[in-house]
C-alpha cells in the first residue's frame, strides 16, 4: 500500500531469493511451517495504519465495556463450562478484512478471537523476512514502541508469571500433528515451555502433571491451545477434561474461546462492523441473502462457512441457535505483485494482562488471498498467497 517499497520489493524479488527465505524458515525451528507462507510482506500506509488502529480502539472499547464482560458468560454451553474462569482473555486477536470505499482503504472486522494465535512463530518470521529480502529499518510489525526483545519479555511474563518453565506447559491436542506446530516450537524456543498433549496429562486429585524423563512433573500454569471444537469432533478421551476442577492458572482461559468469538459478531456495531445477526432472532431474512455468509459459531479455521446462501437452505437448519448470518464484504485488491493482485485480511494481536482494563497492541500477521475466500481451499495453484506480516513506519 505504500507504492513505492511495493514497487522496488518486486523489483527486487526473485524465487532463487524467496526459497532460500523459506528453507531458512522451515529449519529454524524443530517443525517447519506447514501451511503457505506467501512472497511477500504487506507495507501499511500512514492513513491506513491510522484507520487500522481506530477500528482495534472501537472494537476493543466495545469488548472491554464491563457490561459485555459480564453478559459474554452467556456465550459457554452449561456442559463445557471450565472452573476458576478470569474477568476477562490474555489473549485477543481481531481480524480485518480490507475493503475499499470509494478511494479509501477501511478495515472490516469479520473474525475475532479471546485465544491464542502464532505468538511465537511471527517473531522468527519477521527475523527471516529482513534476512533475505530489504526491509526498511524504521519499518516495523510491532505496536505501542515493541521491538523483538521486549515483546519477548512481555510474552514469558504473561506465560510464565512466577513460575520455573518446567511448570508451566503448552496445552493442545497432538501437538505434533496440528498445522500450527511451528508455533509450538517457536513457544518452546522462546519461553522454555513444553507442549503437552491433553491425553498425556496425568491427574491426582486437583493436582495436573505431565511426564519427561521418567520423571512426573507437577502443572502450575496451562498456556492453553485446546479448541473446543476440535475436541468434540474427535471425540477425545482422557483422564483430565478441561471442565474438571483442578489447581492449575489458565494462561488464556478455555471458556474466552467460546465468550469472544463469532457469538460475539452480532452484538458489536459500527462502521468497521458489517451488519450480523444470529439465525435463531431472524423472524424475516434479508432480501439480498446473496450478500451474507453464514457461519456456525463455534468452528474453527473456516470450517462450515457457507458463501452461497439461500432460503432453502436457511430454512432446512435445525440447530439455528448455532449459526450466524454475517455481511459479506468485499476484500479489495491490495498488495500488486507479478500474477495479479492479491487480497489481504490482517490480523492485530492483543495481550491483555491481568488485571489491566484493556488489552495491548503488539503485533500483527497477514492472510494473503486470490481466490473467492481466505484459505488453503480457494488459493490451490496459486502463488502471492498465504500467511505474513505487515509492516509499518514507526517514528
Amino acid at each position: 500500500m505504500i507504492e513505492e517499497l511495493r514497487k522496488k520489493f518486486n523489483s527486487e524479488f526473485t524465487e532463487e531469493k524467496y526459497h532460500k527465505f523459506l528453507d531458512y524458515l522451515n529449519n529454524v525451528l524443530k517443525y517447519p511451517a506447514d501451511f503457505r507462507v506467501c512472497e511477500t510482506p504487506m507495507f501499511l500506509s500512514e492513513q491506513f495504519k491510522e484507520e487500522l488502529l481506530k477500528a482495534c480502539d472501537d472494537i476493543v472499547d466495545q469488548l472491554s465495556n464491563p457490561d459485555f464482560l459480564k453478559s459474554s458468560i452467556e456465550a459457554v454451553p452449561k456442559n463445557l463450562f471450565v472452573p476458576n474462569d478470569t474477568s476477562h482473555p490474555i489473549f485477543l486477536s481481531l481480524d480485518f478484512a480490507i475493503t475499499k470505499e470509494e478511494d479509501y482503504f477501511i478495515p472490516k472486522l469479520i473474525e475475532l478471537q479471546g485465544f491464542p494465535t502464532l505468538y511465537g512463530y511471527q517473531i522468527y518470521l519477521d527475523k527471516a523476512i529482513r534476512k533475505f529480502f530489504e526491509i526498511p529499518e524504521n519499518f516495523s510489525a510491532y505496536f505501542n514502541n515493541y521491538e523483538e526483545n521486549s515483546y519477548i519479555e512481555k510474552l514469558k511474563k504473561i506465560i510464565l508469571g512466577s513460575e520455573s518453565p518446567e511448570n508451566v506447559i503448552l496445552l493442545e491436542i497432538e501437538p505434533k500433528n496440528q498445522k500450527t506446530r511451528i508455533d509450538f516450537a517457536a513457544m518452546e524456543q522462546l519461553c522454555g515451555i513444553k507442549y503437552v498433549c491433553l491425553t498425556d496429562i496425568i491427574k491426582k486429585g486437583k493436582n495436573l502433571f505431565y511426564s519427561f524423563d521418567g520423571k512426573e512433573i507437577p502443572i502450575r500454569r496451562i498456556y492453553n491451545r485446546v479448541i473446543f471444537d476440535e475436541l468434540i469432533r474427535k471425540n477425545i478421551k482422557s483422564d483430565f477434561n478441561l471442565t474438571d476442577e483442578v489447581d492449575v492458572h489458565w494462561v488464556g482461559h478455555p471458556n474466552w474461546f467460546f465468550k469472544i468469538s463469532k457469538f460475539t459478531l452480532p452484538k458489536l456495531k459500527g462502521k468497521y462492523v458489517p451488519n450480523c445477526y444470529y439465525l435463531k432472532d431472524l423472524e424475516q431474512y434479508p432480501d439480498d441473502l446473496s450478500n451474507y455468509v453464514l457461519k456456525p459459531l463455534f468452528s474453527f479455521a473456516g470450517l462450515g462457512v457457507d458463501v452461497d446462501v439461500t432460503k432453502e437452505k436457511l430454512d432446512s437448519i435445525e440447530d439455528k441457535e448455532n449459526y450466524i448470518l454475517q455481511q459479506k464484504v468485499e476484500y479489495a485488491p491490495v498488495i500488486e505483485t507479478p500474477e495479479g493482485y492479491s487480497k489481504v485480511e490482517i490480523r492485530m494481536m492483543f495481550l491483555w494482562e491481568e488485571n489491566e482494563p484493556k488489552p495491548e497492541l503488539v503485533l500483527n500477521l497477514i492472510r494473503t488471498s486470490k481466490g473467492k475466500m481466505m484459505g488453503v481451499d480457494f488459493n490451490k495453484n496459486k502463488t502471492w498467497v498465504g500467511s505474513s506480516v505487515a509492516y509499518h513506519k514507526v517514528k
